[in-house]
């Protein structure tokens, strides 16, 4: 791979017409709606205790609150390039983007759980298409030559936005009360769709399209994502398939999605031109795209849990850790787009991924010693890689998709990163409580009543607690249970261990797709070398 590109003739420059103001301000505006939307997935996940203790809602009741969301996040993301066609790309991303503030408003007024459930799946619905239109909007509003850079602004959005989530949560819940994580998206949310107003182009509408739409494939696409999401996102919880609930869902899910890729191949007006993964760098690009979301999503869902259960950090403190991870990214990201003038955007991707793995690795070998404080190196390492992927990763999929096509590559795209991100939290969240259990086993092997080293301990722990006042029997009796939760303690710490590592090697894995990655050709390569 030549990792220094010659500069490009005069006569390739001139193919492209300088960028207005305007079609800049319409990409910040975009992307400015995107980050909040993001934001949105984790800020609640910080707060969630708070909520539930509020609205008076069990712990597997309030887990709806978040999931409800992203349920209603990756069904709206496919429908995007239909909508947008029928109703025009600025009519249907502002009023979209105005039900956005007003169900995060009435988020924070909520007065039960159900309410509350309704209001954080409209708030996805409308939210999540803000996502992918910011990615359409990068695509169809630059030139490839300026792509690198509408994607470092894209990039904040996909990876700075769920690192400094846990950050804005904890504080907002905090020092004002958990409300405030919903009135936060006021204020942006009016900024940006002021300034989308007054950029994006008028289009007519063609609400034919809404007549005449993969009705077949929208169905079969809206419940079979529906129902895997919540089989991911419940099935920990629900003992996955020991329960019927998701028995039910994963049926559901595995027909209505093997229905909608025969449809949607087949139909002459498809939803989604899934055909786009017939090509080389976009479907190598959305493979890497997935582990992207799986490392992404599962180390930014890890680490807090870690925190708070081993360390028994609170929501503020757990995100004035993890802002080591999000604040460095700031200063990184605008970098990314002139670095991959001057080397091949796949060996900036291969190190951001390294990086990335290396990061988790360095997590691998964990004992209940490690705080904040220890975890802050690894940050740093997954801070200097995470914008080494999106900027290079975003540019290599996208390079030679054609204008009308860049609704269909952006819906994918996203929703890939987004189902892994799905799939990676579920999955780490069952690996941990599988691992646990068998640590523990192994480790209850070892200490049991009958070895003179464990009686010599108990022993030990039980004088010190006579001598703190309590009787013989009692102290006995705490002594074992402090031994008991030094070893489940000890457990889930290596549960973590083995977590991260898992994330380490998926994330090196990827870089095999990386491997067969075509660099651009033509103008698309402007930017890129």
């Amino acid at each position: 791979m030549a990792t220094v590109a010659t500069m490009s003739s005069p006569a390739t420059s001139t193919k492209e017409p300088p960028v207005s103001l305007r079609s800049w301000m319409a990409v910040l505006g975009a992307a400015l709606g995107a980050f909040m939307a993001v934001l949105d997935i984790q800020i609640v996940n910080s707060s969630l205790q708070d909520i539930q203790g509020a609205l008076g809602a069990t712990l597997d009741e309030g887990t709806w609150i978040a999931t409800s969301y992203l349920v209603a996040e990756i069904v709206t993301i496919p429908l995007t390039p239909w909508l947008s066609k029928a109703f025009s790309t600025r009519l249907y991303v502002i009023v979209n983007a105005c039900f956005f503030i007003l169900f995060s408003m009435l988020c924070a007024w909520a007065p039960d759980l159900n309410a509350m459930i309704i209001c954080r799946a409209l708030q996805g619905f409308t939210g999540g298409i803000l996502i992918p239109m910011a990615f359409t909007i990068i695509l169809t509003s630059l030139p490839p030559s300026k792509r690198p850079i509408g994607m470092a602004i894209f990039a904040i959005t996909a990876t700075f936005a769920p690192s400094i989530g846990p950050a804005i949560g904890g504080w907002l819940t905090d020092t004002y009360g958990w409300q405030y994580i919903f009135y936060l998206n006021v204020l942006p949310g009016i900024l940006f769709v002021t300034i989308l107003w007054m950029t994006l182009p008028k289009e007519p509408m063609n609400l034919k399209l809404l007549r005449d739409g993969d009705w077949v494939g929208i169905i079969t696409m809206a419940s079979g994502l529906g129902c895997l999401e919540v089989v991911l996102e419940e099935g920990n919880r629900k003992d996955w398939f020991g329960s019927n609930m998701i028995v039910t869902l994963a049926i559901i899910s595995a027909v209505s999605l093997v229905i909608f890729f025969w449809r949607e191949l087949t139909a002459k007006k498809p939803l989604i031109n899934l055909k786009l993964l017939a090509r080389r760098n976009f479907s190598l690009a959305s493979v890497a795209n997935t582990t992207l979301g799986f490392g992404l999503y599962g180390s930014v869902y890890i680490v807090p849990v870690y925190l708070a259960q081993i360390q028994g950090y609170s929501a503020l403190q757990i995100g004035t850790t993890m802002m080591w991870l999000g604040l460095p990214q700031l200063l990184i990201i605008p970098l990314v787009p002139k670095l991959m003038t001057r080397v091949d955007p796949r060996l900036l991707l291969g190190i951001g991924i390294s990086l990335f793995a290396a990061s988790c690795l360095m997590n691998s070998n964990m004992t209940f010693l490690n705080a904040g404080d220890q975890l802050i190196p690894s940050l740093l390492v997954r801070a200097m890689g995470q914008p080494l992927i999106m900027v290079p990763l975003s540019t290599l999929a996208t390079a030679g998709i054609e204008g009308s096509q860049a609704s269909s590559a952006s819906a994918l795209f996203n929703m890939m990163r987004n189902l892994g991100g799905s799939i990676g939290v579920a999955l780490i969240s069952t690996f941990v409580t599988r691992r646990e259990q068998f640590h523990s086993s192994r480790l209850g092997e070892h200490v049991y009543q009958a070895s003179l080293n464990v009686q010599d301990q108990v022993n030990a722990m039980t004088q010190q607690l006579i001598a703190r006042g309590a009787d013989a029997v009692m102290a006995h009796d705490q002594a074992i249970k402090l031994l008991d939760n030094a070893v489940r303690r000890e457990s889930f710490v290596m549960a973590y261990n083995d977590s991260f590592l898992i994330m380490g090697i998926t994330l090196l894995l990827s870089c095999l797709a990386i491997a067969f990655l075509q660099k651009p050709k033509g103008p698309a390569a402007e930017g890129v070398h």
